[in-house]
């Protein structure tokens, strides 16, 4: 059974659990890996969910706050080996209902065109791709998104 649990960026499971990522993100990105790894850093992220499989942590995802009534969804991760049973929808349903709780209304993120499983993930939680925004905004490879928290109408950026 999973377990879902808050926390923060000084989770030393969640710290390495973002270093595989990180790892990986590496591969994928080749030699942009550097632009994006200027905007992933986890210091001082206040709200961290750690996904634990039999006491075994296996995934995370923060939410970051980005605007008055908006949060970045960061650090989205699950270990290879157990992808496929719905660890990330449940961490991504987790930072949902924690966004609400902080009277957030608006989800966004930044994924890349090499993560296509991330993709399908936010598009099968009901994320819709939008302009890149900020940073991202002149980067042909990244892809943003956006969701209303829990029925709310969506904060345009």
């Amino acid at each position: 059974m999973i377990e879902l649990v808050r926390t923060d960026s000084t989770n030393p499971d969640f710290v390495e659990l973002v270093s595989l990522l990180d790892a990986d993100l590496h591969v994928r990105d080749g030699d942009d890996h550097s632009f994006f790894a200027q905007f992933n850093k986890i210091t001082a992220i206040k709200h961290v969910v750690v996904a634990y499989l039999h006491e075994v942590p296996v995934g995370c995802g923060a939410i970051k706050a980005y605007s008055q009534d908006t949060v970045e969804v960061k650090r989205m991760f699950v270990l290879p080996e157990f992808r496929g049973q719905g660890i990330a929808g449940k961490i991504l349903a987790e930072l949902e209902c924690w966004a609400a709780e902080l009277d957030y209304s608006t989800l966004i993120l930044e994924t890349g065109k090499a993560q296509p499983e991330a993709i399908r993930l936010y598009t099968k939680s009901n994320f819709k791709v939008i302009p890149n925004f900020g940073q991202y905004e002149n980067i042909e490879s990244s892809v943003c998104m956006q969701k209303a928290v829990q029925g709310q109408p969506v904060k345009e950026l």
